[in-house]
């Protein structure tokens, strides 16, 4: 009976989820279609990806904080609502910059709607085996949504047109929406004595995001010592230092400092920020690799990925069973070390010669492993927080992968770039790739140290 009461509010969260990944990658295949429907240049094609990406990553936190102050079911129908309005607004677009502008305000949703949901979950379910698997399909549904958008996003292009794309994801927003309405429980009215709003930690924190992640992205275009790099890199340094001075000093702070001091939140946060960066990494030089190095076309180097997503899905389902046999600290280290195995693998294979179905064993290896890690880090980067907290607890490790994807695909880049031939450039990049799996797997008894220090003293996040 309580799994009843729970599986149509975990199938709604887990709709939300699906939603916000598939819309990161839905436009990807389509962008030459819908550079010329909308009348974009070279530049501002790249913008239909990184408006959404930039404001995703700069609101997730205050969209966490939002979910803990005003309550995560009311800031997630909001965040959907806003993203199915955003999304019929792209697909009517008629021109650069309502198409952009209404990416960007996708974004916004979508930072709204990812903490809020993840928050749910961790409510919804506590701690233990059933909570365990509620973020098994968590993960699962993340690597279903990636997929999902690369074969959705050519079908709708090929049949209707581009502008379905953003059709689709309307009324995906909005069928979640219904959902998440008729079977996901309400907030407790909300009490009068509420604290003030850190509107100072707000704006530098998404500013300072929004720098770092605008620089990194103009150093893989022109250089680490461009001052178009140098100056945002410079100003998010300045602003990260003023948000933490105010986070100390405010009595209600964006992100409470302890937060990250107690239990293992802070060292989960750590190790999916190495996760995201050999994530956002595996998904830009793989495609690469499948097209420039072995003569793939667009459509084979897609459907040559379905292995890879399927293996992800795998992985994020078969977590649970992993940390009962590995332990909490175990699993996240052997499915790291499986993604290191994977990627050096498929560095032995980026050659000239090499055919689309050798690298299936490796990309499933990678799965694997990637989807086990994903889900045991963002368990115990929400383990034992408080539940005034779980919202920003959410934002968090969604905006530490999403830096950690920026910093290390810039790095990789800017590393790999030197290696002469397209097939060494590759190589470069899948084997950087397997050091910071490998680094993350080393990092991983920092998770253990950090809950038994807290059992110890008997402190309570």
């Amino acid at each position: 009976m309580e799994r009843q009461g729970t599986g149509r509010p975990l199938a709604a969260l887990a709709g939300a989820q699906f939603t916000v990944v598939l819309s990161t990658s839905v436009v990807n295949v389509a962008l030459p279609q819908i550079s010329a429907g909308a009348g974009l240049t070279e530049g501002g094609t790249a913008w239909v990806v990184n408006a959404y990406g930039l404001v995703f990553g700069a609101l997730l936190l205050l969209g966490g904080r939002a979910a803990d102050l005003l309550g995560p079911r009311r800031v997630l129908a909001a965040g959907l609502a806003v993203f199915a309005a955003a999304s019929v607004a792209a697909g009517l677009a008629d021109g650069p910059w309502l198409l952009i502008g209404s990416r960007a305000v996708q974004g916004a949703g979508a930072a709204a709607a990812a903490p809020a949901a993840l928050a749910l979950l961790v409510r919804l379910f506590p701690p233990g085996a059933r909570r365990a698997r509620a973020l098994g399909l968590w993960g699962a549904v993340s690597g279903a949504g990636g997929a999902a958008g690369v074969l959705l996003g050519g079908v709708l292009t090929e049949a209707f047109g581009w502008r379905w794309i953003f059709h689709a994801c309307a009324l995906g927003a909005a069928l979640v929406l219904g959902a998440t309405l008729r079977s996901v429980p309400a907030d407790p009215p909300r009490g009068t004595d509420r604290p003030p709003a850190d509107l100072f930690g707000a704006l530098t924190s998404a500013t300072a995001v929004l720098a770092l992640v605008y620089g990194l992205g103009a150093a893989r275009g022109s250089g680490w010592t461009s001052p178009a790099v140098l100056g945002p890199l410079a100003t998010a340094a300045l602003l990260a230092v003023l948000f933490r001075h105010s986070q100390l000093r405010h009595p209600a702070p964006l992100l409470p400092p302890t937060l990250i001091r107690r239990g293992p939140v802070g060292p989960a946060n750590l190790l999916m920020a190495l996760l995201g960066a050999v994530w956002v990494g595996l998904f830009y030089f793989l495609p690469l690799l499948q097209q420039q190095v072995l003569g793939a076309g667009p459509l084979a180097a897609g459907l040559a990925q379905l292995p890879l997503a399927a293996a992800n899905m795998a992985g994020a389902a078969l977590a649970p069973r992993v940390t009962r046999a590995l332990g909490p600290h175990g699993a996240p280290a052997a499915a790291l070390l499986l993604q290191a195995a994977g990627l050096l693998w498929l560095a032995l294979l980026a050659a000239p010669g090499t055919t689309l179905a050798a690298l299936t064993a490796p990309t499933v290896l990678i799965g694997l492993g990637l989807g086990a890690a994903f889900v045991r880090l963002t368990g115990a980067a929400v383990d034992g927080v408080r539940p005034e907290h779980t919202g920003v607890a959410g934002g968090l490790v969604n905006t530490t992968r999403q830096l950690g994807g920026a910093v290390g695909l810039a790095l990789l880049v800017s590393f790999a770039s030197g290696a002469g031939t397209p097939a060494g450039t590759h190589r470069t990049a899948f084997l950087l790739a397997a050091a910071l799996a490998a680094t993350a797997a080393a990092l991983t008894p920092l998770l253990a140290r950090r809950t038994t220090t807290r059992t110890r003293e008997g402190a309570t996040p």
